[in-house]
């Protein structure tokens, strides 16, 4: 689809005729295209093509902040999203529906493996290894380092490797 340049949104990309209102809107999407992620965590491996990626990042991944509290039972979150999702719980919302039966779910990924599992709708993400198969990418890449070996998450207490960001959160309750 053919997207008209205009005063409101004046920068094209030449690769995928995306527009943008601002010229550092162009130069971020272009990361898209080359791969390039600038901004590197300082506490792991990862990388990001948008700073405000790496600050949620660093908040969800290394930080223990949870300044988002449940009304019904006060359990605390890290972002807005989690508690929203959480709240479904109390509520019994299940706002996710599936367009091909009558299954609803609290959670979209919830739907998704619904819909891969139920309906052959979507894509498997297959190890190259062993074949398993995965409804995330992160749960598949997570599982490639366990064939590799690969233990990218560090404890700054005891420096004891940890393949997932999930198994360090867990960990760092110890100390």
């Amino acid at each position: 689809m053919w997207k008209v340049l205009s005063k409101q949104t004046p920068f094209k990309c030449n690769l995928c005729d995306k527009v943008f209102s601002r010229s550092d809107h162009l130069i971020r999407h272009m990361r898209v295209h080359t791969g390039d992620k600038p901004y590197k965590c300082s506490l792991c491996d990862k990388s990001f093509r948008d700073p405000g990626n790496l600050q949620s990042h660093k908040r969800h991944v290394h930080s223990n902040r949870r300044p988002y509290d449940c009304r019904y039972s006060g359990k605390l979150f890290k972002s807005s999203c989690e508690l929203k999702q959480h709240v479904y719980i109390h509520t019994g919302a299940k706002p996710y529906s599936c367009r091909h039966c009558s299954g609803s779910f609290t959670q979209s990924q919830q739907l998704k493996a619904h819909l891969l599992k139920s309906h052959n709708e979507g894509t498997w993400f297959t190890c190259h290894i062993c074949q398993k198969k995965f409804i995330q990418s992160a749960n598949l890449k997570a599982h490639v380092r366990r064939h590799e070996g690969v233990k990218p998450y560090v404890c700054s207490e005891c420096q004891k490797c940890f393949y997932t960001a999930r198994e360090l959160r867990e960990h760092l309750l110890v100390h």
